[in-house]
């Protein structure tokens, strides 16, 4: 009878040691820099600017500001409540958000996360799941900032700031400065007292949950020894050459039996060359931005613990899912070589693209699936070696940029995933603050200034078609001038698609150059534009590109290719060479829509899907 029992426990042990999710969804929403547009200053009476269009109080940014930068400051907060309730719609439980949840670590923004999050928690059931990103916090501690460009009175922008002295209005015209704490930008101790609900730290309901520091294992782990290893300041490491202590808020969380979702932290902040002192002074550290390069050298920790998680996962049957801020594999399909030809080393975000040796040692970590953000880009990135290690980077759009898009992950069993790209097409109320952009407009133009905006962005009727309009200003007014060469921008700035075509052909050897007789009816700035579609969107931007200006931009490149570099000519047709090149990696790269991922494969990993 014994023996009888004990193989009954052995036999039900066996059982939830195999158990494994099946067709579970996770949904991945990444740089969300939620702008808490309602929310309310907890120190100062000041309540924004009034939308006389629904008589409510709005804490927003500028157009101007938004239109120069990579992101959206105001309209996101509708798209984040859209993609919430399309999550919610599609029946989805869990909901990863890595990194960048707030714009630069505010108390007010991170507030109006934590709010959001938590209704949606308690009305749907949902389980957030969070890692930081180098806007959330900005730098390891607490520091004093604010912004000049919110919407102002009058369509003035207006100041706040977090502390008196750090503005000083440049003329009479402007409107008082706001002060409010509100405004400051928080350090890891204050984003997880707001955020720790989120994975940063474990609840009673996880199976499992550990850290780089947990002093427990898989065998003798209890929730109340989770929590007390939990502490901030149990979970720190030393950072060269200074050996400063700062934070490390990677973990592992076991949240249903079977499914491991390892966060890792990837902020880096590199204390500065010659700065000595106060290693808790936030000033003393670069930003977090460049990613796994500096994790290499800098959280030499975080390796380790990689490989222990990766081998107990393999050990228990252990489905893991690896998410972070920042990418593991190069996320321009390859064309970085080209791209730093063309336009330098310090163009185009080239800092962020992350050495190979990140994917070999991550892959070699064990690690084979990985979700990252950051650029504000829709790519698949995938690494395969000889001794059949790979990793495939799915790189997730941000809902504050062209194409705004969310991923999800459907894991149908330990090797098959599938992995779909849900686009925001309709956002309700995203119009919302037209009528002050407007305001905003009517005072630019009446002062002249020099940076005013188009206006034809207000004209548009889908989220989908504003993004795009972003990107195209955000072109005109900000990449043209920061990435290209001033030649070559002045070339596509004042020449049309039948007048490029003709000079490459004028240096070609193309013996078929006279059968093109339409190259089509663009331009050189429209290429440029969709340039930057196709390295914001990769494949999905086919759409708005349309196949034919797509055939028109081949036929061009096509006849690049058989260009002779003479005559005067050299420097330009190698510039357009370089670019070809840059074409045709963007036009060729790994599934980036609707594909699925085979775990156990040596070949035909990614299989994209109809």
């Amino acid at each position: 009878m014994a023996f009888v029992m004990l193989l009954f426990l052995v036999s039900s042990c066996s059982e939830k040691h195999h158990k494994q999710p099946h067709d579970l969804k996770i949904a991945f929403l990444s740089d969300v820099h939620l702008q808490n547009l309602y929310g309310k200053l907890s120190d100062n009476d000041f309540k924004g600017v009034l939308n006389p269009e629904n008589g409510r109080y709005v804490l927003g940014r500028t157009m101007e500001a938004q239109l120069h930068s990579t992101r959206l400051f105001n309209e996101n907060y509708f798209a984040f409540l859209a993609a919430l309730d399309d999550v919610v719609r599609r029946g989805v439980k869990y909901v990863v958000l890595p990194g960048d949840f707030s714009d630069d670590g505010q108390p007010l923004n991170v507030r109006g996360m934590q709010e959001i999050l938590h209704e949606y928690e308690k009305q749907y059931g949902i389980q957030f799941i969070a890692i930081t990103g180098n806007h959330d916090p900005v730098r390891p501690f607490a520091m004093d900032a604010g912004k000049t460009d919110y919407l102002g009175a009058g369509g003035k922008r207006q100041a706040l700031m977090s502390r008196e002295g750090m503005y000083s209005p440049k003329s009479e015209d402007e409107n008082p400065v706001v002060i409010t704490t509100d405004i400051h930008k928080m350090g890891y101790a204050e984003i997880l007292a707001e955020m720790g609900d989120f994975g940063f730290f474990p609840k009673p309901s996880d199976i499992y949950w550990e850290t780089p520091f947990s002093s427990y294992g898989y065998d003798d782990y209890s929730f109340e020894k989770a929590l007390q290893d939990a502490s901030l300041n149990k979970r720190e490491y030393s950072v060269p050459p200074t050996n400063y202590n700062l934070p490390d808020v990677s973990y592992l969380e076991e949240p249903v039996e079977g499914l491991w979702l390892l966060a890792i932290d990837g902020n880096v902040y590199v204390p500065r060359e010659s700065v000595a002192g106060d290693g808790a002074d936030p000033e003393n550290y670069n930003g977090a931005s460049i990613g796994y390069n500096e994790v290499l050298t800098h959280k030499k920790h975080l390796l380790d613990w990689v490989r222990k998680v990766c081998r107990e996962a393999k050990k228990r049957d252990k489905i893991l899912i690896t998410f972070s801020h920042f990418p593991m594999v190069e996320f321009y399909d390859d064309a970085s070589p080209e791209i730093r030809k063309l336009f330098g080393d310090d163009k185009m975000e080239l800092h962020r693209v992350p050495a190979e040796e990140v994917a070999r040692t991550f892959a070699d970590a064990g690690i084979k699936l990985h979700f990252g953000g950051h650029m504000h880009i829709n790519d698949t990135g995938i690494r395969t070696y000889d001794d059949g290690k790979f990793l495939v980077n799915v790189q997730i759009p941000s809902l504050a940029a062209y194409i705004s898009a969310y991923k999800l992950l459907t894991i149908h069993n330990a090797n098959q995933m599938e992995v779909e790209t849900v686009q925001l097409d309709s956002v309700p109320r995203f119009k919302e603050l037209f009528p002050l952009y407007e305001r905003e407009y009517a005072y630019l133009d009446s002062v002249k200034s020099p940076s005013t905006w188009n206006p034809d962005i207000l004209a548009t009727s889908s989220y989908h078609d504003y993004t795009a309009w972003h990107l195209k200003e955000l072109v005109r007014l900000r990449f043209l001038k920061d990435d290209w060469p001033e030649d070559l921008r002045e070339f596509f700035g004042n020449s049309t698609g039948k007048q490029m075509y003709d000079y490459v052909e004028a240096h070609s050897q193309n013996p078929e150059s006279d059968s093109l007789l339409n190259i089509g009816d663009w331009t050189g700035m429209d290429l440029i534009y969709d340039f930057y579609r196709l390295r914001s969107a990769d494949k999905l931007a086919i759409p708005d590109i349309g196949k034919e200006r797509l055939a028109a931009y081949e036929d061009f490149f096509q006849e690049v290719k058989y260009a002779i570099p003479e005559n005067g000519a050299e420097k330009r047709i190698v510039q357009l060479q370089d670019l070809a090149g840059i074409f045709e990696h963007l036009m060729n790269g790994a599934p980036a829509d609707h594909f699925t991922i085979n775990l156990s494969a040596t070949d035909s990993i990614l299989v994209s899907v109809n």
